[in-house]
């Protein structure tokens, strides 16, 4: 030390101390001078102390005038030094590093100062201490003195350009760097970093697009910045590497996709527009090396299919349409099941859009992996199942089409009618506005006959009466009106010639005695009009309710239709279809005579040609049966109808039991009046016992009243005709 202060005048340290600028400056150009002089003489020792002596006495000063002047005296003794500065460059350096975390924002200025003259001189040799030169750099950067950030931004352009024509800088240790400071907030410090990527993005030398994945998430978490300035440095960035990305022949598309994955659920919208197009991207260039990631990134498109802003929708559709065109091998590590889950995940989207596209997904998958989608069911069905109640009508047609296709098999066939009437049951709204809708749009998928038989065995245990007789009613009206049913109804024509017809006409039959008005439907549907008749007949009081007359008013005005033009047409021979006319004579007597449905049935038979009842209403036929009645078929030929089994015995023709029939239509209604009187015995009962406290006790009904489990009566049955 002694021979340093003998080296250095007393009043150039006394100067460097000065807390004039001009005054500090002039002492650095004494030192600089004499530094320079003793290297000239190779006395490296006293260089040793004179830089010591600036280190202790002056940088590590309490006073700031001190350590302002130590600053720029190490400044000075490096320019001294020329080339053989980087025998003291440690030296020199640390203490510099040191300074820019002074609580001196001037000496943080100056340290600044000095470490940008020591790197002109030095150059690459800098470059051992980059790692530190970066780090007090990024805190300078966001320095609170806006005079210390100027003059660290010109340090910092003079890193850059050492670093840019370096062989020693390693691009590994800078993305380490990179990497721990990519998620900071800070806008300057932002600034920093996207600087040094696009910097370094630029040199051949650095392949900064192999280290992306490094750095990716942190450029895209700077698209939502508040500043303006920063989304736009960021957007270039991405773009660029975008490019890069394109002209590339090897990218690692799979660490990035799982970025990107996560950046398309971004709340910012900017972000998500600018993940969803490098996906679009990744799909095009990469598909099949994103065989793995397929899943996951389905999951970023469906949502993004719903997105408010157009421009994302209209991405994401896109790379959605890609994707899907893409037929990938589960050898090749594509998992159905994974793309299954997401698909099911998204049918619960509260946005239609999503819903339909994870539909078809579904659905392509069932057209090229059956097997595997079949294996996995299990974790789709139920949800495939709930999306029946979905609110939107291409939903649900979406998802019948899925369920027709998973129903080729007879287990699946007849689980998904069973949970559709589950589904009807609980919620009798969704019968009311869907019903028509689903089970028209399954009989079009399926074979229709096979539906309504197996939709009739269901109904036939059905526990609950009244939501049967709802539902029979229901598919009775779409077997009546509906045009996908045009070959069940042709086949029910034929129900006492054809045993195919017969078949249907009885597995019907059994479910359709919930509703008396679906029995009549379907015996005038198969022909059968003697059994209409004695259906008519049956009927009692209770049975004609308003319930009834409302469903009678629609097959009346059904009965205009081109689909019983067949009917109407052999009204022209009354005597050969004499029950066909009894049976619509009852049905106008059960109907109010102020009442549209009376007014038009009767117009109807006012068409008649006259036909009396009286005398021989029934001819005799040569087999001796005075109640044979001919039949139209379509082929022209004829059919009679042998009810009360004269001729065979067996009251029965073509195998279907007539009377048998008519018995198990009236228990079951028997079973529905009992039902019904149940339920309102428990309303009143509890309306009454909600009432006692004001009103008293009240007699009990006469439980003789109750007992509906005898046949009812003639007298009950009466001729038909429905008072009024």
């Amino acid at each position: 030390m002694t021979d340093a202060f003998s080296v250095i005048p007393a009043s150039v340290l006394r100067n460097l101390s000065d807390k004039l600028y001009e005054k500090r400056k002039n002492a650095a150009l004494e030192v600089e001078g004499i530094v320079k002089q003793l290297a000239v003489a190779g006395d490296h020792d006293r260089i040793t102390a004179v830089i010591n002596l600036l280190i202790t006495e002056f940088t590590y000063s309490q006073q700031a005038n001190h350590r302002k002047g130590g600053l720029i005296g190490l400044a000075a003794a490096t320019v001294g030094l020329t080339g053989e500065a980087a025998l003291h460059l440690e030296q020199i350096v640390l203490p510099v590093l040191n300074s820019f975390s002074d609580q001196d924002s001037r000496v943080r200025y100056y340290a600044c100062e000095a470490l940008y003259n020591i790197a002109k001189v030095v150059r690459e040799d800098s470059i051992i201490f980059f790692n530190q030169i970066f780090d007090a750099l990024c805190k300078l950067s966001a320095d609170s003195d806006a005079n210390v950030q100027s003059a660290a931004h010109l340090l910092d352009r003079l890193v850059k350009d050492i670093v840019t024509v370096s062989d020693q800088f390693s691009i590994e240790e800078f993305i380490q760097l990179l990497r721990e400071r990519m998620n900071v907030l800070n806008p300057y410090v932002r600034q920093f970093l996207v600087g040094w990527i696009t910097v370094l993005d630029s040199v051949p030398e650095f392949d900064m697009l192999g280290f992306l994945p490094d750095f990716l998430d942190g450029l895209f978490n700077m698209l939502s910045d508040s500043s303006h300035e920063i989304r736009q440095q960021a957007d270039s960035a991405l773009s660029e590497f975008l490019q890069e990305i394109k002209n590339s022949p090897s990218v690692d598309y799979g660490r990035m996709a799982e970025i990107l994955v996560q950046r398309a659920a971004s709340q910012d919208e900017f972000t998500r527009l600018t993940a969803i197009t490098w996906i679009n991207e990744f799909v095009k260039l990469g598909g099949d090396q994103l065989v793995l990631y397929y899943a996951n990134i389905l999951g970023a498109i469906l949502p993004c299919i719903s997105d408010k802003e157009e421009k994302i929708r209209v991405v994401a559709r896109e790379t959605n349409e890609k994707l899907r065109s893409i037929k990938a091998d589960p050898a090749e590590g594509f998992e159905v099941g994974a793309i299954l889950t997401i698909a099911r995940r998204q049918l619960s989207s509260e946005w239609e859009a999503t819903r339909i596209e994870a539909l078809h997904w579904i659905s392509t998958l069932l057209e090229r992996h059956r097997m595997q989608v079949l294996s996995s069911l299990g974790d789709i069905f139920d949800a495939l199942l709930k999306a029946l109640s979905d609110p939107s009508d291409e939903v649900v047609l979406l998802v019948l089409e899925v369920h027709a296709c998973i129903a080729e098999d007879p287990p699946h066939f007849r689980q998904l009618l069973v949970f559709l009437v589950h589904n009807f049951r609980i919620d009798i709204s969704l019968l009311a506005k869907r019903g028509a809708l689903i089970i028209c749009r399954l009989c079009v998928l399926l074979d229709p006959e096979r539906v309504y038989r197996e939709l009739s065995t269901i109904l036939e245990g059905e526990s609950d009466l009244h939501f049967a007789s709802i539902l029979v009613q229901t598919l009775n009206l779409i077997l009546l009106a509906s045009s996908e049913l045009s070959e069940v109804r042709d086949l029910l024509k034929n129900s006492l010639v054809n045993l195919a017809g017969k078949d249907l006409f009885v597995s019907l039959y059994a479910s359709w005695c919930h509703s008396p008005m679906a029995i009549i439907s379907l015996c005038l549907l198969a022909q059968t009009y003697q059994h209409a008749s004695a259906v008519i007949q049956s009927l009692v009081e209770e049975d004609i309710n308003v319930k009834f007359l409302v469903q009678l008013d629609k097959l009346i005005r059904l009965l205009e239709t081109p689909i019983f033009a067949y009917l109407r047409l052999q009204l022209l021979e009354p005597g050969r279809y004499i029950w066909l006319l009894k049976a619509l004579y009852g049905l106008l007597m059960l109907l109010p005579q102020q009442s549209a449905a009376f007014k038009i049935l009767q117009t109807r038979l006012k068409t008649v040609p006259s036909y009396s009842f009286n005398g021989e209403q029934v001819r005799q036929t040569s087999s001796g049966n005075p109640y044979q009645i001919i039949h139209h078929v379509p082929s022209g030929s004829q059919i009679s109808e042998d009810e009360d089994g004269i001729q065979d015995g067996a009251n029965s023709h073509n195998g279907i039991n007539f009377a048998s029939r008519l018995q198990q239509f009236e228990q079951m209604q028997r079973q529905h009046r009992m039902h019904t009187k149940v339920q309102a015995l428990s309303r009143n009962s509890s309306t009454t016992s909600s009432s006692k406290e004001v009103q008293g006790p009240e007699e009990p009904p006469d439980p003789a009243s109750w007992d509906m489990s005898g046949p009812p009566s003639r007298s009950r049955r009466g001729s038909g005709q429905l008072p009024l």
